[in-house]
């Protein structure tokens, strides 16, 4: 008899564990709670949390009635066939960035774990048949609420986790602090953070060896990692990409890395829900700025309304980029075309028009450029190198990027959309020739504006679009309602819950040459299927 119990123990556990995996990956993709954010998603979707097969454990209290070594044998089955319907639905799952195992989640499937195993110890120690129907009511009740048992191991571990990150964050600050000669930049806005800091790595690599922080690493965890183990005393130039959720986070930031240089790509409406509002967005992009020393630079958008009204609290020099509005760097005479942009840029106080070339796509990215070219030119960069370093921009993962899907070609702007972003992506498919698809599942973390702003952005779609492929019909609502705003063709909108499915529609849409705009790819948390 003990045997069949630990047997089914370790089913069960078996279960507890793979379902573990997938609590853990939305608190990873939730930050960790941060803000309670994992707890929010939790409440949000009570469907993907209380609906999985495994609620039938209730029934285990029927084992009362059922003879003890016939109780384990099914005990033992229930769990194979949960862990089968897992396993069936997980490979059918479309994921779009997969946990990362890093040691932090390492460290909560410890303590996930722990809190299985010490009532499954005491089960096995303490044994009693009359018992058993009780056991694996608590054992079973364990497994099903796995996704509170990993909130419940996040907040056990916050000590520990509070003690590693001191002792990283000890190390990145006396390492980046005592690289006296280092020219330390900081990057924020509400959009193209990621974008402008490729691009101003590549201008700045024609006569500096610089650093940045890789792809999306903008947290202070981002930026110690990379301080610690990408920094080294051959650099000239570190760059610092800088997120924020709430007021405070890019202070937080600049209290770690001590920027000298800043720049302010643009200051939107993104993540709405977590500021609280536009001034408070607007406050917290300005912590970096704010944070500059007296001889430091801030490289600001003079058409960016936010910026423009801004009272800076501070005494830096500040270089103004623009395209509308007069500025010390400008852009004039953009054209576009499928193959990239040109323009002729202006100098205060030259008066000489300097024309540049690049690869990549969008006024946005003409904002970055400028940005790029101001700062490189304030560092001693001579004009040709700088137009020589335009020139290499390389095309920015999932920003715009042109690739190739047999014949179709692809506009890849699938990382974080958001009103403006979206909106210049749409112009750029309006461009190409041939026909015109669009991959959307819309906007999030728009706060109270985010219906508002979807359906603009359905109306934009109309305008330019010969199909529409909406993924997620409860998140796309609002688009299709700006759609059928325009009186747009129902028979074009197609409506889907899984993006695979996209690429298939995509081969029956096609023309003879068609260009899809893939818009926005939302993380995993926000799966409808």
């Amino acid at each position: 008899m003990m045997y069949l119990l630990i047997f089914s123990i370790i089913v069960n556990f078996s279960y507890y564990f793979i379902k573990n995996t997938k609590a853990l990956h939305m608190l990873q993709q939730n930050w960790y709670d941060d803000d309670y954010r994992y707890l929010k998603w939790i409440i949000s979707n009570p469907k993907k949390v209380f609906l999985s097969f495994d609620l039938f454990f209730i029934v285990f209290i029927l084992f009362m009635f059922i003879d003890e070594n016939l109780s384990m044998i099914l005990f033992s089955i229930f769990y194979a066939i949960c862990i089968r319907n897992f396993l069936q639905n997980k490979k059918q799952e479309q994921l779009k960035k997969p946990l990362a195992v890093t040691k932090r989640v390492k460290r909560l499937m410890i303590t996930s774990s722990i809190i299985y195993l010490i009532p499954a110890l005491i089960i096995i120690l303490w044994f009693d048949t009359s018992l058993i129907p009780y056991y694996y009511l608590v054992l079973g009740a364990i497994s099903y609420l796995n996704y509170f048992v990993v909130m419940f191991s996040n907040i056990v571990n916050i000590p520990v986790e509070k003690s590693v990150f001191r002792h990283f964050y000890k190390q990145a600050y006396k390492k980046i602090n005592d690289m006296h000669n280092l020219k330390v930049v900081g990057i924020t806005g509400s959009y193209g953070k990621t974008s402008s800091k490729n691009i101003l790595n590549d201008i700045l690599s024609v006569k500096f060896n610089t650093c940045p922080s890789p792809k999306n690493f903008n947290t202070t965890n981002g930026l110690m990692i990379t301080i610690n183990n990408h920094l080294d005393k051959f650099n000239d130039v570190f760059i610092a990409e800088m997120g924020a959720f709430k007021k405070g986070e890019i202070k937080e930031l600049c209290d770690l890395v001590n920027p000298k240089y800043g720049i302010l790509t643009k200051i939107g409406t993104a993540h709405m829900d977590s500021f609280g509002s536009q001034e408070n967005i607007q406050k917290g992009k300005f912590e970096l700025i704010e944070s500059l020393p007296e001889d430091g630079v801030a490289v600001l958008n003079k058409d960016d309304e936010l910026q423009v009204s801004y009272d800076l609290k501070n005494k830096c020099k500040v270089i103004w980029i623009g395209i509308d509005n007069e500025a010390d760097v400008m852009a004039t005479n953009i054209k576009q075309s499928s193959k990239g942009m040109t323009f002729d840029c202006i100098f205060k106080g030259d008066k000489n028009k300097y024309k540049f070339e690049t690869r990549l796509l969008g006024k946005a990215n003409i904002y970055n450029i400028l940005a790029g070219i101001a700062l490189g030119h304030y560092f001693g960069i001579e004009i040709e190198q700088l137009m020589f370093g335009v020139k290499k921009v390389r095309s920015i993962e999932h920003r715009l990027e042109l690739k190739k899907y047999g014949d179709i070609n692809i506009i890849d702007d699938a990382y974080n959309s958001n009103p403006v972003g979206s909106k210049m992506a749409v112009e750029v498919l309006g461009l190409m020739p041939g026909k015109k698809i669009i991959v959307t599942p819309g906007m999030i973390e728009l706060g109270e504006q985010q219906y508002e702003l979807n359906m603009k952005f359905g109306e934009y779609i109309s305008e330019v679009c010969d199909e529409v492929i909406l993924v997620g019909e409860t998140q796309t609502k609002p688009i299709y309602d700006g759609l059928m705003n325009k009186k747009y063709n129902k028979d074009n909108i197609h409506i889907i819950n899984d993006v695979k499915v996209a690429f298939k529609l995509m081969q029956e849409l096609k023309g003879k040459e068609t260009y899809v705009l893939l818009e926005n790819d939302l993380p995993d948390i926000f799966n409808e299927k």
